[in-house]
């Protein structure tokens, strides 16, 4: 069992943002060399934890399992795994210190349905050697400008393996590795209070990413697109034809790009108004736009405060979700605690706050990002009078033949108001398509011109 005592600390490097505020310049070479031997080539702690619960990383979870078919995620490489132990109401206050707010939260309103099974710690998250060595030189390259909303001088890998600021560790969250190409069919399912299921999307999407070519740099290939994805919506049946492309950046002064194609209108629009706090029609406007795929879009309206480190309880390795049918994964106002993997790993925190002047419904979020793939773990946000609000989580699933532990879109949203809450990009009834790696496209594939033909096709 671990040590009750609340364990928060900050490495050396966040030391170093409280001394000079938000700084904005790559490290140095001496900083960077501990990437080869105190931390990941990915920018983790190579070392276990202080009692050993968080073991140390050996090179990732790389081993493709017996029988894997490609595109299909629904082999548990970790069934053979026990609870550790379990946390219900009863017991919650043991372990407050190593639980988001949101999560506690979900105890307090489901104190007889919702429980955690606290798993042993793999950390499975891996990466090719070329992404590795990419995040080496990112390091003592990448620089944010224009007050962070531009990144310079990275490619390929974690842009920021060694952050100094909130914002960097937010980039290397919107640039994480999840393969080059990649087609993937997902369902989004909106549950009302009383149980109601209804689906909101079934979709296919196919993405590609821009930022990860093998064979480019940052010098040949300088702010690509980190992501450029059609999402093709084919149910429910009012929505059925409906598509959205988007084109996300390095540089969110210029801005990222979205386009709507309408079935009743059979023609694409540029879509300018899907930004920030708008509600988000895949998921029936239950969450945001910028609350999906752990917090997107630009991050301009916000400070960004390094926190620092933590060790928290989150959801991992959650490949038995997508062994299910989605139905069977949802329970009345949560996910059925049977289906969900959780374990204790270190997270990155970071407390984002409205700028002055500046407008969103969620004026204060935390963001707990896993520090071995750097994707958001879990987002807490608060309204206005101070009052949490909104949660969601992430189920990142390993994928050891990228190699990665993909940190998709998959996951929960939760509203504490309504209880409403989402199952997002849920693959559980997806076969062969959950997330298959796919040849890469011309990008004029992902043009307004091209997903006009797609979608009148």
């Amino acid at each position: 069992m671990y040590n009750n005592k609340k364990t928060r600390f900050l490495t050396c490097v966040s030391l170093l943002t409280l001394c000079i505020g938000a700084a904005h310049a790559a490290v140095s070479p001496q900083q960077a060399a501990a990437l080869k031997d105190k931390l990941t080539p990915l920018g983790a702690e190579r070392a276990a934890n202080a009692d050993g619960s968080i073991p140390a990383w050996d090179g990732g979870f790389t081993q493709v399992p017996a029988g894997y078919q490609p595109g299909q995620r629904n082999v548990d490489p970790f069934a053979a795994d026990k609870p550790l132990f379990t946390i219900t109401a009863a017991n919650l206050d043991q372990y407050k210190d190593k639980l988001a707010e949101g999560v506690i939260q979900l105890f307090k309103q489901n104190p007889d349905t919702f429980r955690i099974d606290v798993y042993p710690t793999r950390r499975t998250a891996a990466a090719p050697q070329w992404i590795y060595d990419n995040t080496f030189k990112n390091a003592t390259n990448a620089t944010l400008e224009n007050d962070g909303l531009t990144v310079k001088g990275a490619y390929g890998g974690v842009p920021f393996p060694i952050p100094q600021s909130g914002l960097e560790v937010h980039w290397n969250h919107m640039t994480l590795w999840r393969g080059e190409s990649t087609h993937t069919k997902y369902k989004v399912w909106t549950t009302t209070a009383d149980g109601k299921q209804v689906l909101a999307t079934a979709a296919q999407d196919e993405g590609q990413y821009p930022y990860y070519y093998k064979e480019g740099s940052a010098e040949t290939s300088p702010n690509p697109n980190y992501m450029l994805a059609i999402q093709a919506t084919y149910a429910p049946a009012f929505r059925a034809g409906e598509a959205l492309m988007v084109h996300n950046v390095l540089d969110h002064v210029k801005g990222r790009t979205l386009w709507q194609y309408l079935a009743g209108q059979r023609r694409v629009r540029r879509a300018p108004s899907i930004n920030f706090d708008t509600p988000n029609v895949v998921a029936s406007g239950v969450n945001f736009v910028d609350e999906t795929f752990g917090g997107g879009g630009s991050p301009e309206r916000y400070d960004w405060k390094l926190l620092g480190k933590r060790e928290m309880i989150i959801p991992y390795n959650n490949n038995k979700l997508l062994a299910n049918a989605d139905q069977a994964v949802m329970g009345q106002r949560h996910a059925k605690p049977e289906m969900m993997r959780w374990e204790l790993h270190r997270v990155w925190e970071v407390e984002a706050t409205l700028k002055p002047g500046k407008r969103h419904a969620v004026p204060k979020r935390k963001y707990y990002y896993d520090e071995d793939n750097w994707g958001t773990a879990i987002l807490d946000g608060w309204d206005a009078e101070g009052t949490l609000w909104r949660t969601a989580l992430t189920t990142p699933f390993a994928a050891p033949d990228i190699p990665a532990t993909v940190n998709y879109c998959t996951g929960f949203f939760h509203d504490h108001r309504t209880q409403a809450w989402v199952y997002n990009c849920a693959l559980g009834d997806s076969g062969k398509d959950q997330y298959a790696m796919a040849e890469r496209r011309r990008e004029s594939y992902f043009s307004p011109e091209s997903l006009t033909n797609q979608s009148a096709r």
